[in-house]
């Protein structure tokens, strides 16, 4: 196993349990090979761990273990079980999930979600591109999956020099799934769909936000419908409006699925609408805004701050008092912290009131390292104003 140097602060790095060690923080990469996994030595030669090697990103080394140890088939079988043994404890209801969450799971740059009997998986360093086969060899014998597709076209692979490709990597290619998620049914398409087919990490959240809905309701960036078809049952009507019309298409079918009525699809920029809306003088009863992110790196959070305050303050003008706002941000790059500032400051320019009703983040299956921030980015607020 080749061998590769680090400084102290990459040593320090690793030691109070962060997993990335940067490239500025290398001091020696030995003969270590794109998506090798290498040992990790400190300045003083001391092992500090087992990782795997990047040639071109700044993330050099993901660390995968404390220890050297090969990282083969038995290692990612055990990394599965584990993860897998988690999802029990932690998924009910739904046969959509997320089972392994990369970092938080040990496995970095591995994404894995299952939709029924189909494995959707994510390898986005060379290492785990490298260790693709073991992967699929390792994801068969543990689950016996139908199919298993890659869906390798996230831009990250970009920066590891990798070839970005969608594929079946065993078995037929799926198609469209029917899935179940809190009593309703979804239709996914992993080979096409957003991300590795819908979005996983609301799924807690839906129901949430159901539970305070009421009245009149508003979904803006509704992709497959995942907002609206929950709060269908608990508000008189739900208006759910996207830019994207192949995701309405599939939003209006999960309602057709669903037997929902009451539910109607509109493609409409959200910011758009929601300024003819308060210029038109409408009021609404629940508000739910779910925004792609706005800063997708440090350098676009000043940018994507005054995004998220003018959506917010537009939607607020629509509520009045008894009125819920559920407002989420994805962006890694903006805390809840800051969040939780921006929405006060729309809520002060648009002269209402806001109780916090929950603060919440993504779904278990999702789980956030506390040493590891990069873990935790999806914030979801619920509101209410007085």
């Amino acid at each position: 196993m080749p061998a590769v140097r680090v400084s102290r602060k990459g040593a320090d790095r690793f030691a109070s349990g962060h997993p990335w060690i940067f490239s500025s923080d290398v001091t020696d990469r030995g003969t270590a090979q794109p998506g090798d996994a290498v040992r990790v030595v400190d300045a003083r030669g001391r092992v500090i761990g087992t990782a795997h090697y990047s040639s071109t990103s700044q993330i050099t080394l993901r660390m995968l273990s404390d220890r050297v140890e090969d990282i083969g088939r038995e290692f990612i079988l055990r990394k599965l079980s584990e993860a897998a043994e988690f999802r029990k404890r932690v998924v009910g209801k739904s046969d959509a999930y997320r089972l392994v969450h990369a970092e938080a799971d040990r496995l970095p740059a591995l994404v894995v979600d299952r939709y029924g009997n189909c494995l959707v998986i994510q390898t986005l360093s060379q290492g785990m591109d490298r260790a693709k086969p073991l992967i699929v060899e390792a994801l068969t014998a543990q689950f016996a999956p139908d199919s298993i597709v890659a869906r390798n076209d996230a831009g990250v692979r970009d920066r590891e020099s990798l070839p970005r490709e969608v594929a079946v990597l065993a078995g037929a290619d799926p198609g469209r799934i029917a899935v179940a998620m809190s009593g309703l049914r979804f239709h996914v398409e992993p080979m096409l769909g957003q991300k590795t087919g819908i979005f996983l990490d609301q799924r807690e959240n839906y129901v949430a936000a159901a539970s305070y809905a009421h009245g009149i309701a508003l979904d803006c960036f509704c992709s497959s419908g995942g907002f609206a078809l929950h709060l269908a049952k608990f508000c008189s009507h739900v208006e759910a409006v996207d830019s994207s019309v192949e995701m309405l298409a599939l939003a209006e079918q999960n309602r057709l699925a669903n037997g929902i009525e009451n539910v109607s699809f509109k493609e409409a920029n959200a910011f758009d609408l929601l300024a003819g809306y308060v210029a038109a003088g409408r009021h609404l009863d629940t508000v739910v805004l779910d925004p792609p992110a706005f800063a997708k790196s440090r350098t676009a959070l000043d940018a994507a701050v005054r995004g998220y305050k003018e959506i917010n303050l537009r939607a607020l003008k629509l509520l009045a008092s008894g009125g819920i706002l559920v407002t989420c941000s994805c962006s890694h790059h903006l805390s809840e912290a800051l969040l939780l500032e921006v929405v006060a400051e729309a809520a002060l320019d648009a002269h209402r009131t806001l109780r916090v009703l929950e603060r919440r983040t993504q779904a278990q299956d999702h789980p956030i390292l506390l040493t590891v921030p990069e873990t935790h980015y999806l914030k979801c607020l619920i509101l209410e104003v007085l």
